[in-house]
């Protein structure tokens, strides 16, 4: 089993030695082994896990809040993810549309995107979609304001380094989930503007310039895949986006 010093994983994982020493002694993320003069060396998992470490931090979730992410108690917090969604549901039924706002954009501070929309957006979503007109109007309310949030991040987002894409959606019906789509791309890099429909037909030839990033909803079916697959034979820089917010090529 290859060991490396701290030095070592410093240029293999581009983080400062010092950062690695704060998290191993001020947040316990990580246990290196000593040698006997008393030298830290980590091992295959170590540099995993920094990696990991790294990336909730990028994608925003504070330091001394990581622990919890990795150490096994993800399943432990599935009750503090519920107890958000019923705070979520009484900044919804308040009306208040301006604390509403804040209050996601505090917890967008917290969390990264894709925890945020599979944890606690995506499950209250999913107990607002039914035929009662209350809970269809507090969901509409929840969308519009989400939308309102996500434009913001990619606005932000245009001001850093990245690889511009436009984002479409191909026969996928929800638009909330679009915009989710979106807002998961940009914590991988990505630029993005944003198509603000979904469309029943699609035709890159349109953006021929521009890359595309195609939303299809979480499952895309066997006959766009392979029309994708088609379009980027020939020649057209067309790829798929997955529910993580990861695309077939990467920023």
């Amino acid at each position: 089993m290859a060991l490396f010093t701290i030095g070592e994983v410093a240029v293999l994982c581009d983080i400062n030695p010092v950062t690695l020493r704060a998290w191993q002694r001020r947040y316990g993320l990580l246990k290196p082994q000593r040698t006997d003069g008393g030298h830290r060396l980590f091992d295959d998992a170590d540099i995993e896990r920094i990696r990991e470490i790294k990336h909730w931090i990028e994608n925003g979730v504070q330091v001394s809040k990581v622990k919890a992410l990795l150490s096994g108690e993800l399943q432990d917090m599935e009750s503090g993810w519920r107890e958000r969604q019923e705070l979520l549901l009484h900044h919804l039924r308040s009306g208040n549309p301006s604390r509403l706002r804040a209050w996601i954009a505090d917890v967008g501070r917290d969390y990264p995107a894709e925890t945020l929309v599979q944890q606690l957006y995506i499950p209250l979503r999913r107990r607002l979609q039914c035929q009662q007109v209350t809970l269809n109007t507090l969901l509409s309310l929840l969308d519009g304001a989400l939308i309102n949030y996500i434009a913001l991040c990619l606005s932000s987002a245009r001001k850093r380094s990245g690889k511009d894409a436009l984002l479409v959606g191909w026969d996928t019906p929800d638009t909330t989930r679009l915009w989710m789509a979106a807002w998961m791309a940009i914590q991988q890099g990505w630029r993005i503007d944003v198509l603000a429909h979904p469309l029943h037909q699609l035709r890159p030839e349109i953006f021929a310039q521009q890359t595309l990033l195609v939303w299809c909803g979480d499952t895309p079916t066997t006959h766009q895949l392979d029309q994708l697959e088609l379009w980027r034979c020939a020649g057209l820089q067309i790829f798929p986006l997955m529910s993580n917010g990861h695309s077939t090529e990467r920023a």
